[in-house]
């Protein structure tokens, strides 16, 4: 009987199974030889989104793919499991992607393999190419599996070193990374929902997953929640940095505004989390941003703490951020002149940072602009 394959191992162009799929910059994987013409043409857009792509678009491998389109036949009988110790990276590979493995053996390979990988560009390449990334996110879905608990965290920790790689950002982007670590953000351990956050960061180093990371459903909104409830500093603090990643595509502020992280952002400052800080120095170049944070009492003080004894890039964003609110509001500079902004301005005209002296500098220009509040 033929073998009946599944859709997805067709390419969208020729309709015929991919031999080398590659993924183009908007996501989309399709068969190199019939994107290649496409490209040829002289198109510069993608066939599915019709959303424009750069002059010189990349095609990256999707190896895993091509793995699983060069693999798919009538599933062999695995080997009986053994002893796990001293397996070679190939072996603990194949340990994963084994249907039969017990979650012990998956959880040692994940470890080792972790380990392994971390300093490794080779192995993190063998991983990919072999397609265990699908048994890995798998692992991360589950744990505690089999009475093994630290399935999701090792899983975590891998797909984190994956994700090293520019290569594999897409690449993991377009195998479902982002629906298994946005459930691990909302229903994992502390630790777990560090690692994702960080995750989302090297994730979003990538402009095309900033966009697919914040449409995702619920992806800033759990981040969002993570910077609330978080037990841990170090949550709050990697919830935070995803955060900024995501910012600073435009069209995720709204996004994050809307899930409410204005008030919480303006609050963990005092935790001396400062990376909140340069989060709301993005926010405030929007129209939405401003009027959210003016809405938050005690803003001001906050921002005056910064200047006085955060580091240079927090008193930088805390002055970008106070002269954005004082040009188009008035209560704004009437309480930035009573906290002695004019005057700790003044002073920071001699800061041996020059991004610090030139944001002193406009600001003390804009409150010299407000004549009635000198």
């Amino acid at each position: 009987m033929e073998t009946q394959f599944p859709d997805d191992f067709k390419c969208p162009i020729s309709l015929e199974i991919m031999s080398d799929p590659v993924i183009l910059s908007s996501g989309h994987t399709f068969d190199r030889e019939s994107i290649q013409r496409w490209l040829d043409a002289g198109h510069r857009s993608c066939p599915i989104t019709k959303l424009p792509l750069p002059d010189h678009p990349s095609l990256i491998p999707n190896h895993a793919l091509r793995s699983l389109i060069s693999n798919f036949a009538p599933v062999r009988s695995p080997p009986p499991n053994g002893t796990t110790v001293d397996l070679s990276p190939q072996a603990m590979i194949s340990v994963l992607t084994s249907k039969s493995s017990s979650p012990r053996s998956k959880l040692y390979s994940l470890t080792q393999l972790n380990r392994l990988s971390k300093n490794d560009l080779g192995l993190r390449k063998r991983i990919t190419e072999s397609g265990a990334v699908s048994a890995v996110l798998n692992c991360v879905r589950f744990d505690g599996a089999g009475g093994v608990s630290g399935l999701q965290e090792k899983a975590l920790s891998l797909l984190l070193n994956l994700s090293l790689d520019d290569d594999n950002k897409i690449g993991l982007v377009a195998e479902g990374a982002i629906g298994r670590v946005v459930n691990a953000l909302r229903v994992g351990s502390s630790d777990c929902r560090a690692l994702a956050a960080t995750i989302i960061t090297s994730l979003a180093v990538m402009e095309v997953n900033k966009a697919t990371i914040g449409d995702y459903p619920s992806a800033i909104q759990a981040l969002v929640s993570l910077l609330q409830a978080g037990k841990l500093i170090r949550e709050k603090k990697e919830a935070t940095t995803a955060l900024y990643a995501l910012t600073l595509f435009p069209d995720n502020r709204k996004r994050v505004i809307n899930c409410g992280a204005v008030p919480i952002l303006i609050q963990i400052v005092d935790l001396g989390i400062e990376r909140a800080v340069e989060v709301l120095s993005v926010l405030a170049r929007c129209k939405e941003g401003r009027e959210e944070i003016m809405r938050v009492d005690g803003c001001v003080k906050t921002f005056v703490r910064m200047l006085k004894n955060g580091s240079p890039r927090a008193v930088q964003c805390s002055l970008f951020t106070l002269n954005s609110l004082c040009c188009c509001n008035e209560q704004m500079t009437l309480e930035s002149w009573k906290e002695g902004v004019f005057d700790i301005c003044s002073g920071l005209l001699d800061d041996d940072d020059n991004k610090v002296r030139n944001n002193a500098n406009n600001f003390i220009q804009t409150l010299n602009g407000k004549p009635s509040m000198r």
